[in-house]
């Protein structure tokens, strides 16, 4: 059993090291072997657009994970939020890597995403175990749909962009599957919309900022 100063010292580190952008893979980054497309300055700026925005995403879902599984009082519930946080810090890490190669940088509002996400993942915690698989299972299925306007906006030759989204978007679905099957609820429509709503803004803001 972790002592209150061990859990501190565990949570605070994972909070440098999502925020600092320096997380590992266990898993090679997909698209790693391709070729680099021939691109236009303005696809390069735009595709490394779109992976600050998927960063930005990673940065929240690390903070939501987080949050949740601190406030979160069933066992086999925390250990699967920390499975889906190990892979959502791979992620992290192949965003941060494509967003360096297309001459990018990370949002400047990270901190900011972090500090308001760990926050509503806490909150959702609290509400119960259905409810917060059921904000999980929610939060994926957004990010997928999410993914997936990215795909249709990327650069048709771009493959070692697309690759990455690809490979997320698949984790994102099997995310939202397991946090069903282990009993998530069906949120209700007006939180949906409100979570479709914040997550316009971060995205809008983060393309640019």
């Amino acid at each position: 059993m972790f002592s209150r100063l061990d859990r501190f010292i565990i949570e605070f580190d994972k909070v440098l090291r999502t925020l600092s952008a320096t997380p590992s893979s266990g898993r090679p980054v997909p698209g790693g072997v391709l070729a680099e497309a021939q691109l236009s300055d303005a696809e390069r700026h735009h595709a490394a657009a779109l992976m600050r925005v998927n960063h930005c995403g990673e940065v929240c879902a690390q903070a939501l994970y987080q949050g949740q599984a601190l406030s979160c009082d069933d066992p086999a519930v925390t250990r699967s939020l920390e499975q889906a946080g190990r892979e959502e810090s791979e992620h992290l890490a192949w965003t941060a890597k494509r967003v360096s190669e297309l001459g990018g940088r990370l949002s400047l509002l990270n901190p900011f995403w972090y500090a308001g996400s760990l926050a509503v993942g806490y909150a959702a915690g609290r509400f119960g175990t259905r409810w917060n698989l059921g904000f999980l299972a929610e939060t994926e299925r957004q990010v997928e749909a999410h993914l997936e306007g990215h795909l249709e906006r990327l650069a048709p030759q771009d493959a070692k962009t697309r690759a990455i989204i690809v490979q997320m978007k698949q984790d994102e679905s099997a995310h939202a599957r397991t946090a069903y099957a282990l009993g998530g609820a069906e949120l209700p429509e007006p939180v949906k919309r409100a979570m479709r709503l914040s997550s316009r803004v971060m995205t809008w803001l983060s393309y640019w900022i």
